[in-house]
């Protein structure tokens, strides 16, 4: 054996060894707030159901909060096997300090093999909490998810720009651990029926390990729009470059539709729309019923993160522009003039509904 060979074997010691073989199982965080769980969770968990099948291990679903059973039941009619439970009212509201100590208790306690993380506010804030002291991989902006015949998670994210999706593999460290884009996945329907005996049999109470005296609390108020986040809109009116910064007959057209803004990476980089409206591969993946695309060319990296919308309606002055490619109605013309003049007909004329149908 060369002495290379010798170092390499020397390089990885037991115990990471025994970390790797011995974890098992995996995870799906549920994130709720105030008895409203965010999309993300049940599309995760979906997704989750997949990989622990062709890993025959457990999908396990994570509910913190306060007053959680019936999020916990509704995680067992999606498909997980068990829920783990931390019930108190230190995590109501939300904060980063509660979650990250409760959560990264029950990883180290129980070696999950993978862990799943909503790409949200919240999941971004509190993963890194979790997987720093416990040494675990953590890749962030996941849209792809697969596992390998070993095993690994393959976690396959967009990288440079949008440009190429770069797949990260965690080989020597668990858990692995991912947050995943709002919206690229489907999620399932619950199906009570297709629950084997009584749900709750299959969730469990945990020792809730934090308690209010050992937090700190600081309350901030800012405003942060109508809508925290774009993934979970019905329709949506987008803005690109061909705005040029007027944002006023977007705006029009939105509040006719009842619509939330959305923008394109050039309208986000421009400063005329903030970033959290950002749709695309650097941006947020939406699914709405309608996507009105205002002005906006339709690189490759803007479709990937609308391509899933039901109805695309595009208007753009440039007949060969690549959104028409994917829009199902197209109009070539003047979006400052456009704009307004669909905001009127459907004020007096039409229900907004029957736009989307």
């Amino acid at each position: 054996m060369s002495d290379d060979a010798e170092q390499t074997t020397d390089a990885g010691d037991g115990d990471e060894a025994s970390e790797v073989d011995l974890a098992s199982d995996v995870w799906v965080f549920i994130e709720e707030h105030a008895g409203d769980t965010m999309a993300v969770s049940w599309e995760l968990l979906t997704e989750g159901r997949r990989l622990a099948d062709d890993l025959e291990e457990d999908l396990v679903a994570l509910v913190i909060g306060e007053d959680v059973d019936d999020v916990a039941t509704e995680a067992i009619e999606r498909g997980a096997d068990r829920v783990l439970v931390a019930d108190d009212p230190v995590f109501e509201p939300y904060r980063a300090d509660p979650y990250g100590t409760q959560f990264r208790e029950m990883v180290e306690e129980r070696n999950p093999g993978i862990v799943l993380i909503g790409g949200t506010h919240t999941g971004r804030d509190f993963a890194g909490r979790v997987a720093v002291p416990a040494h675990a991989g953590l890749t962030a902006d996941v849209t792809e998810l697969d596992v390998d015949d070993d095993g690994q998670l393959l976690a396959r994210r967009p990288a440079f720009g949008g440009n190429v999706l770069a797949e990260i593999v965690c080989p020597e460290h668990r858990p692995q651990m991912a947050t995943v884009r709002a919206g690229v996945f489907e999620a399932a329907d619950p199906d009570s029926e297709a629950v084997d005996g009584d749900p709750a049999d299959r969730i469990e109470r945990v020792d809730v390990v934090v308690d209010e005296e050992h937090t700190v609390t600081e309350v901030l108020e800012r405003d942060v729009g109508d809508r925290a986040d774009i993934t979970d809109a019905d329709r949506l009116v987008a803005v690109g470059g061909g705005v040029e910064g007027n944002l006023d007959p977007a705006i029009e057209l939105a509040e006719a539709l009842d619509a939330d803004l959305a923008a394109s990476r050039k309208a986000v980089d421009e400063g005329w729309v903030e970033g959290a409206r950002q749709v695309g591969q650097t941006g947020k993946t939406v699914r709405p019923e309608l996507y009105v695309a205002l002005g906006i060319s339709g690189a490759v990296q803007h479709i990937e993160g609308m391509n899933d919308a039901r109805t695309v309606i595009a208007v753009n002055n440039d007949p060969n522009a690549p959104i028409f490619e994917h829009a199902d109605y197209g109009i070539v013309g003047d979006l400052f003039e456009i704009a307004p003049r669909l905001a009127v007909l459907l004020d007096e004329e039409t229900d907004p509904e029957e736009v989307v149908q």
